[in-house]
C-alpha cells in the first residue's frame, strides 16, 4: 500500500512538472526530453532527496555537465531550464540560489569568427576570408583576388585595427569587386592608399560621409544603482565593473586572472581598442566579490585540469612558445563560460570567456525592470562612468586616459552631456 502511495505521489509530481513545462511554452513533443534531463540530475545524487541538495550541488552538477564538449548548446540550455523548473516545484529555500542566467547563457560558446577567437588567427584560405566576412558566397571572388585580400588583412592588422574593422573592410571590398560600376564606399580609400599603394587622389565632388554626432545616453547615479540592484551573480559583477572602471564590455570579458592586481588596486586592460594597454582602478567595493568569484573560478579550473582539460586560448601564439602556459591559473579568463567548447581550428577543447550577448541581454532587461525610460545598454555604463567622474571634478585628460581614447576630442563629448563645455549655462528660468 505504501509503495503504491509513493508511486501515485511520483506520478502526480511528474504530471505537475509536465503541465508547468507546457504552460511555459515547451512543445508537448519536447516535454519528455525535459523530464529525462531532470531525472539525470536525480540519478546523479543517489540516496539524496531533491530538497536536500544545496545550490552548490546543482551548480557542481551543471559544471560537470559543461565539461562534455560534445554536448550541444541546445541540450545544455535544456538541462538548465529543466532543472530550474524542477526546483520551482520543490521550492527549496536556498540562501543563494544557483545563477540560472549564467548557466543558461553559458550554452552559447564563442563561434569561429567571434571577435575574441578570430583576432588570434589571420585568415589564410579564401574560405577563411569568406568566413570572416560572414558570407561563403564570396569565396570564389576572394580566390580570384587572393593577393589583394592578403595584403589588405595584413595592412589592417599591422595598424592594430579591430577584428570588426577587418570584417567590415573585407566585406566592402568584396561588394566593390562584385559591383565595380557602383559608387565605392569611402572605406575603399584604405584599400587603394594603404594596401595597393595607388592613392585615389582628388575624387572631385566625392566627399566622405560623416555620421551625425549624437550625445551618449547617460544614467544618473540613482538610475545606475537601480539597474545594478536588478542584477545578481556574475551578471551583476560584470555590470558593476563596467560602471566602476569604464571598461568596454569585451575588455571586461577578456580579462585574465593576472590582470587583476588587488594589492595595487588596479586592473590592467590589455589589447584594448587600437591594440593598446591601459590601467583602470579596481573599485574597492568590488575587491571582496571579485576575490570570492575567483575562488569559484579556480575550483572550476581545477576540475577541468582533473578531467584532462583546463586550457585557455592564449594571444599572439604564446601557446607555441610556452606549451604549458594555457593551463596555468594566471592565464584563465576571469569570467569563464559555464561549459567547454571545441575550437573549430585546432580541435582543442577549451573554456572560453562568457559570451557577450549574455551580459547585454541581462543589462537591457535589468534597465527595463528598474523602470529606466532610457535606451540603456552595457556601453551606457561606460558613458555614465565618464560623466560622473567629470561631475566629481576629475580633469578631462585623466578621464581620457582611463577610457583609452586616442584623442581628447572624443572625451569632450561628455562635457556636452554635463552642459558645461566651458559655459556652465544656467537656465534663465532658474536665475534669481
Amino acid at each position: 500500500m505504501a509503495t503504491g502511495s509513493r508511486a501515485e505521489q511520483e506520478r502526480r509530481f511528474w504530471d505537475l512538472y509536465r503541465n508547468i513545462l507546457i504552460s511555459q511554452g515547451v512543445k508537448p513533443a519536447s516535454v519528455r526530453w525535459y523530464v529525462m534531463r531532470a531525472e539525470q540530475l536525480i540519478r546523479a545524487f543517489p540516496g539524496r532527496r531533491l530538497a536536500e541538495l544545496e545550490a552548490n550541488d546543482v551548480s557542481d552538477y551543471l559544471a560537470r555537465l559543461g565539461q562534455k564538449p560534445n554536448l550541444q548548446a541546445w541540450q545544455f540550455r535544456q538541462s538548465v531550464d529543466a532543472i530550474q523548473t524542477l526546483y520551482s516545484i520543490v521550492r527549496t529555500e536556498w540562501p543563494v540560489p544557483p545563477d540560472w542566467d549564467f548557466w543558461r547563457d553559458s550554452a552559447r560558446t564563442l563561434e569561429a569568427q567571434h571577435a575574441t577567437t578570430a583576432r588570434e588567427f589571420a585568415p589564410v584560405t579564401p574560405e577563411d576570408y569568406a568566413g570572416r566576412i560572414g558570407d561563403t558566397r564570396f569565396a570564389p571572388l576572394i580566390h580570384k583576388h587572393l593577393d589583394a585580400f592578403v595584403r589588405l588583412a595584413s595592412g589592417i592588422r599591422t595598424r592594430g585595427m579591430s577584428i570588426r574593422t577587418e570584417k567590415t573592410y573585407l566585406g566592402w571590398v568584396c561588394r566593390f569587386l562584385l559591383h565595380f560600376d557602383a559608387r565605392a564606399p569611402d572605406e575603399l580609400v584604405f584599400l587603394y592608399d594603404k594596401v595597393l599603394e595607388q592613392p585615389l587622389g582628388d575624387l572631385g565632388a566625392f566627399r566622405r560621409s560623416r555620421r551625425p554626432r549624437r550625445l551618449p545616453v547617460v544614467l544618473s547615479r540613482n538610475e545606475v544603482n537601480r539597474l545594478l540592484s536588478e542584477l545578481d551573480g556574475m551578471q551583476w559583477l560584470i555590470a558593476s565593473l563596467l560602471y566602476g572602471t569604464g571598461m568596454r564590455l569585451m575588455e571586461a570579458l577578456r580579462l585574465r586572472v593576472q590582470d587583476l592586481e588587488f594589492d595595487r588596486g588596479l586592473i590592467v586592460v590589455r589589447r584594448g581598442k587600437g591594440d593598446k594597454d591601459r590601467i583602470v582602478p579596481l573599485p574597492e567595493s568590488l575587491a571582496g566579490p571579485l576575490a570570492r568569484h575567483l575562488r569559484e573560478v579556480r575550483a572550476l579550473h581545477q576540475r577541468d585540469l582533473d578531467a584532462g582539460y583546463g586550457e585557455a586560448m592564449l594571444p599572439d601564439a604564446l601557446a607555441r612558445k610556452y606549451p604549458s602556459a594555457p593551463r596555468e591559473w594566471r592565464w584563465q579568463f576571469v569570467f569563464p563560460s559555464g561549459r567547454l567548447s571545441r575550437d573549430p581550428r585546432s580541435d582543442a577543447t577549451r573554456r572560453h570567456h562568457l559570451h557577450e550577448t549574455a551580459v547585454q541581454k541581462a543589462v537591457v532587461s535589468a534597465a527595463r525592470r528598474a523602470g529606466i525610460a532610457k535606451r540603456a545598454s552595457c556601453h551606457t555604463l561606460r558613458h555614465s562612468f565618464a560623466t560622473h567622474l567629470l561631475e566629481s571634478g576629475y580633469d578631462i585628460r585623466t578621464v581620457q586616459e582611463l577610457l583609452g581614447h586616442a584623442d581628447v576630442s572624443t572625451t569632450q563629448i561628455y562635457t556636452h552631456v554635463l552642459n558645461r563645455g566651458g559655459l556652465a549655462v544656467r537656465s534663465p528660468l532658474d536665475a534669481g
